[in-house]
């Protein structure tokens, strides 16, 4: 074992403090705040070295945790944030957005032995920030370069990571996006509680100083034609996420007042960031009445958002119970402390207007009966249990499904019916789609799901890539 047999005895479990909810709610910045290095020492001297580190192989990217605990402890800052990035292209980000308590710490030793996991997620944040803080770059010295070009498509978790393998391996990655900036959704859909924008800007100016070119404010079939990058690239990829925001399938989705998700997230950030459209009017939810509706990660970050706008109250309905919820504990945690109320066991049936111009949620109350195909009970209606509340706007936040391109068809991609593109690990190069030139991953192809395993599945098929390019 690493350090004092009994450190894990001696120190609880410390993530870092947490911002006060009187005090974080009337701000858009990160809640929790950095491990000092002493701290940082401490909870990594807490690891066991396990002999067989489930925190390991349940971290989908399956980074080497207990190698870079042990480098924190012996203060090799710099070797820590090399091992770090052998596995992860985007670690200081999967640091904050990664719900651990369903991975690596949720089989963490210490956490199943209910001493508290170590703060895995906090120190792998802590890595990369002190590290590049204190002149760590990564090291491009020895990558042999080739002749080869890559367009990737998209600068989310996927495509990043994709452009993080290849530019290592000596390929020329062009990045394109539709935002003026990078990220995607680490961008424009997680509000800057949980993720400041300045973490991601500054992963751009990592990748840019690796040789990354990023071309921004394009859309491809848009701007510029697929049939143009493959004339003028080595390969494609695509990691364009999963933007298709899913219906309840009930009265009243069309009102006036009622918002998707998405929209009102990226429209916030905009509005943080100062880069909202001249056009586009700012969304706010100050003195509003607000329901959410959905139980996920997305629910959470709009419930949170407009109690930092404003609102005069947030209700959030889903319809299952808390223990099924499928969104981050910590993150409902968050905004309960926050005082966002929940309605749980209540399906949304129907919206409607009122003679006053409010709107209605129509809520029924659910029992839960028999699991699903995922092994998730089934929320039944209870009949006759139906209620309204009343509220200014409604959010819909029910999650995202993947929408195939226009142009997919003329260059001949196959996808699944539900517009998922068909590429996966076992293609004859990874995750190589139907036309052998182009490669996808991430949500793109797996459906709205973590940044972690975009960020695997980009990786991935950049070494699928590399094998089509015979570059390695």
């Amino acid at each position: 074992m690493s350090g004092d047999v009994f450190q894990f005895m001696k120190l609880s479990r410390n993530p870092g403090e947490k911002v006060e909810a009187a005090v974080r709610k009337i701000e858009f910045k990160e809640i929790y705040q950095p491990l000092h290095k002493v701290d940082a020492a401490d909870q990594a001297g807490r690891c066991l070295s396990c002999g067989n580190p489930y925190c390991e192989w349940e971290c989908p990217v399956h980074n080497y945790i207990p190698n870079w605990l042990k480098l924190v402890t012996e203060g090799k800052l710099f070797e820590a944030a090399e091992m770090s990035h052998k596995t992860n292209s985007l670690p200081e980000i999967c640091g904050r957005v990664c719900p651990q308590d369903r991975l690596c710490e949720g089989s963490c030793t210490l956490n199943q032995g209910g001493f508290g996991a170590v703060t895995i997620g906090s120190i792998e944040k802590y890595i990369t920030d002190e590290a590049y803080k204190a002149g760590w770059r990564p090291d491009m010295s020895k990558v042999i370069w080739s002749d080869k070009k890559v367009a990737v498509i998209g600068a989310g978790p996927a495509g990043l990571a994709c452009a993080d393998v290849l530019v290592r391996n000596g390929v020329k990655p062009v990045v394109y996006d539709r935002y003026e900036e990078i990220g995607g959704l680490l961008t424009f859909g997680i509000p800057e509680f949980k993720l400041e924008k300045a973490v991601v800007q500054r992963r751009r100016e990592i990748m840019q100083g690796m040789g990354v070119e990023f071309v921004l404010n394009t859309e491809i079939g848009k701007d510029i034609e697929i049939e143009a990058l493959l004339e003028q690239y080595d390969a494609v990829f695509m990691g364009m996420g999963a933007y298709k925001y899913m219906k309840g399938g009930f009265a009243g989705e069309d009102l006036p007042g009622v918002l998707e998700a998405l929209p009102y997230l990226v429209n916030n950030v905009r509005q943080c960031m100062e880069t909202l459209p001249a056009d586009e009017p700012a969304i706010s939810m100050a003195g509003k009445r607000v329901a959410v509706l959905g139980g996920g990660d997305t629910a959470m970050d709009c419930n949170r958002t407009a109690i930092r706008q404003g609102a005069k109250r947030v209700t959030c309905a889903y319809r299952r119970d808390e223990a099924n919820m499928p969104g981050s504990k910590r993150e409902v945690a968050n905004a309960k402390e926050e005082g966002v109320e929940f309605r749980w066991n209540s399906q949304p049936v129907g919206i409607e207007q009122l003679p006053n111009g409010a709107l209605a949620v129509i809520l029924a109350e659910t029992r839960l009966g028999e699991p699903d195909a995922r092994g998730r009970r089934n929320a039944e209606i209870v009949p006759g249990s139906e209620e309204r509340i009343e509220c200014d706007h409604v959010i819909i936040a029910f999650g995202f499904q993947v929408e195939a391109a226009s142009w997919f068809d003329r260059a001949g991609i196959s996808s699944q019916p539900n517009g998922r593109t068909i590429a996966s690990e076992k293609s004859r190069f990874k995750y190589q789609t139907s036309h052998a030139k182009i490669f996808a991953g991430g949500d793109q192809v797996r459906g709205a799901d973590l940044v972690v395993r975009a960020v695997f599945e980009g990786r991935q098929a950049a070494e699928g890539i590399l094998s089509y390019l015979q570059v390695w």
